[in-house]
């Protein structure tokens, strides 16, 4: 990281006690739960935030962000190569597979790494240069399976309608009234809990970009792959063309080393590695605009600055690092997307003392966080004998 990125000890250590400072409406034992996050209109303006943060932590070097796109491909080669020369050569099947498993983990984690920088490439946060930017992140994207321009777009327009519970496009909460059969069937049952997080996990970013699960409704069929389809302007659909052409030539790429080397082969090496990555994708999404301190907006009360603050930091430990900090300055992230990641360690410190009690920051671990949060945040209402209905909170009783 840049000149005072690096977060010390001792700040981690007062984040941490800053998340458990008081009691949420998570149940007795949470390790973190928070304060609910203000919603009256800030004290403070966007334009203030800014001049808090040190000017060279907006300046993007096309050297500096592609040494990380280096470090992770370089890193990811190596898995690779560690895995085809070394698991065959293990004295045992047990050991194999447990190191298959490691692969697998690992490989997920760094390609993840590669994915938050191709989404980088999305906000022109990786260089100056829009085209480059363009490039790189279509060429990352595509080969991780994702069409670049169709993500970009509708993700744009999270960014711009984030806590809204009308115009959002990810991870959109639910209303009471649309929940009837989650009483029945999931409140108060564990394993259909677990079965719906594993069916999250492992098909619900597929589900998204092919269906727009989980994602704004529109009027009509909606797919990120149908460049005709309502998410995309009329500008926007040659780009969804070409991001459509990129994902076929990635699994055009795929099938041909299915044909050469087997199709096991292409699932050992690269389709677990991939299903890993999605699980992370999901995970972190839904971690950071998820949490029962965080409030949504309906058009009443929405505005940008509220709507961009309603998102959460959370510690995933030496994955932070990995993540290229994705994870741990998300709110920083959300108020200034076109900000390098490199640089928002340390836009994070700086802000804190602007944002105080909307800044949000949870410690609990991943796993505890999303049981908690898969529990606990089922639906959005008006809290009981509120003054302004238009704020909403999650809520889990039926």
């Amino acid at each position: 990281m840049g000149a005072g990125g690096r977060m010390t000890a001792k700040e981690r250590a007062e984040q941490r006690r800053d998340a458990a400072r008081g009691p949420g409406s998570g149940g007795a034992g949470d390790a973190a739960a928070l304060r609910r996050s203000p919603t009256e209109k800030p004290p403070f303006t966007l334009g203030q935030i800014k001049k808090a943060i040190p000017a060279h932590c907006f300046q993007r070097s096309v050297l500096r962000s592609f040494s990380y796109v280096v470090h992770d491909l370089v890193l990811s080669a190596a898995l690779l190569y560690a895995a085809l020369a070394w698991i065959p050569a293990l004295p045992s099947p047990l050991l194999r597979y447990a190191a298959w498993g490691l692969y697998w983990v690992a490989q997920g984690c760094v390609l993840t790494g590669v994915w938050v920088v191709a989404h980088e490439c999305g906000h022109h946060a990786f260089s100056d240069y829009s085209l480059l930017d363009d490039a790189v992140g279509l060429v990352l994207h595509s080969a991780l399976l994702v069409p670049y321009f169709s993500w970009k777009y509708s993700h744009r327009r999270h960014h711009s309608n984030t806590g809204s519970v009308e115009r959002d496009e990810v991870f959109v909460p639910k209303t009471k009234p649309s929940l009837r059969w989650y009483s029945r069937y999931l409140s108060d049952n564990p394993l259909g809990r677990v079965a719906c997080l594993l069916v999250q996990l492992t098909l619900g970013w597929p589900l998204y970009l092919a269906f727009n699960v989980s994602g704004r409704p529109y009027p009509r069929f909606a797919c990120h792959y149908d460049p005709y389809g309502p998410i995309y302007s009329d500008r926007e659909r040659a780009q969804i063309f070409v991001s459509d052409a990129g994902v076929l030539a990635a699994c055009f790429a795929l099938y041909r080393l299915a044909a050469a080397l087997g199709f096991w082969w292409v699932v050992r090496v690269y389709g677990v590695p991939l299903l890993i990555v999605n699980a992370w994708l999901v995970l972190i999404t839904y971690l950071q605009h998820t949490h029962p301190a965080l409030p949504h907006y309906d058009s009443s009360e929405w505005d940008w600055l509220r709507g961009a603050l309603a998102t959460m930091d959370r510690d995933y430990g030496l994955l932070n690092r990995v993540f290229h900090h994705i994870t741990d300055t998300h709110v920083a992230h959300h108020l200034f997307s076109t900000m390098p990641h490199y640089h928002a360690l340390e836009a994070t410190r700086a802000i804190k003392p602007i944002l105080g009690d909307y800044y949000q920051f949870d410690a609990t671990p991943v796993l505890q966080a999303m049981w908690r949060e898969a529990r606990e945040c089922v639906y959005v209402e008006p809290e009981d004998g509120a003054n302004r209905k238009g704020v909403l909170w999650y809520n889990n009783k039926f």
